[in-house]
């Protein structure tokens, strides 16, 4: 059974709890298969190749290039496909620090790439934001 995710900004926010996901992660890309060795935790096809988001670990055992090396942080609120301003809230706050974040949104959940160096940063503003919301 599917159950519902939450839409409500404010709730969203409040109840976002981000958690660092242990690791280096790295964007890369490939031209047809993934390579042995190789579990994306997010896969993109684009008519350019596919975009691979891997453990840095398994992207330098493969000989994969890559330019930008993130943490992975998951926000833990069950945030419906439909809501609106997630993202946006979150993303405006990480650039306001001068922060990128890459968004990648699962079914349950959204995930985000932000530079590794500053990962920790980042999840301080996101608990920021969430205690600010409530």
């Amino acid at each position: 059974m599917i159950v519902a995710g939450e839409s409500d900004l404010r709730k969203l926010l409040t109840n976002m709890h981000p958690q660092l996901n242990p690791g280096c992660y790295v964007f890369t890309t490939v031209e047809g298969d993934v390579p042995p060795g190789v579990t994306p935790v997010v896969m993109v096809s684009e008519d350019e190749g596919v975009t691979l988001v891997v453990p840095q670990q398994e992207a330098d055992a493969a000989g994969l290039a890559y330019e930008y090396v993130a943490g992975w942080i998951t926000l833990r609120v069950h945030s419906a496909l439909e809501a609106v301003g997630l993202t946006a809230a979150v993303a405006r706050e990480l650039a306001d620090i001068g922060l990128s974040c890459n968004v990648v949104a699962g079914f349950y959940h959204d995930h985000l790439f932000v530079p590794y160096e500053h990962v920790a940063e980042a999840v301080a503003v996101l608990e920021n934001l969430a205690r600010r919301s409530a």
